[in-house]
């Protein structure tokens, strides 16, 4: 499992929003500014989050975005799932792949499944709020 930068960013997006939580919506500029991200870039991201309900945004004058719950409601789990194609760190566990066809037999198997649940729940457990506050060491 390779997280790309889409997934990377989502939540480089997402903490931006967290921390800059003022009640008041906030432009894609000023969080491309903030992050270091190609505005451009960064509007592919926003729209999935945006389609997921995740964040919430308004057009016009004094629109932006901003996040749709509280922070600690969110999971890095849920986040990197909405933007990568698969968290599974092998092929044959992918659901777009359809399974193996020597699942049956094979002894590799129950450690991969092991380890994407491991994977799974690590993420899971992780709120985007511990990430604002620093929480994770």
């Amino acid at each position: 499992m390779k997280v790309s930068t889409k997934g990377r960013y989502a939540l480089r997006v997402m903490i931006d929003l967290a921390e800059h939580d003022d009640g008041k919506y906030i432009t894609l500029k000023e969080i491309a500014d903030r992050q270091e991200i190609s505005e451009k870039y960064l509007e592919s991201i926003i729209s999935s989050l945006s389609k997921a309900k995740f964040v919430v945004g308004l057009r016009g004058k004094g629109g932006g975005y901003m996040l749709s719950r509280r922070p600690n409601t969110y999971s890095v789990g849920s986040i990197l799932k909405l933007t990568e194609k698969s968290m599974a760190p092998v092929a044959c566990l992918d659901c777009d792949h359809g399974g193996c066809e020597r699942a049956d037999r094979c002894k590799t198997l129950p450690m991969w499944i092991k380890l994407d649940n491991i994977i799974d729940e690590y993420f899971e457990s992780i709120t985007l709020e511990q990430l604002v506050n620093g929480e994770i060491k």
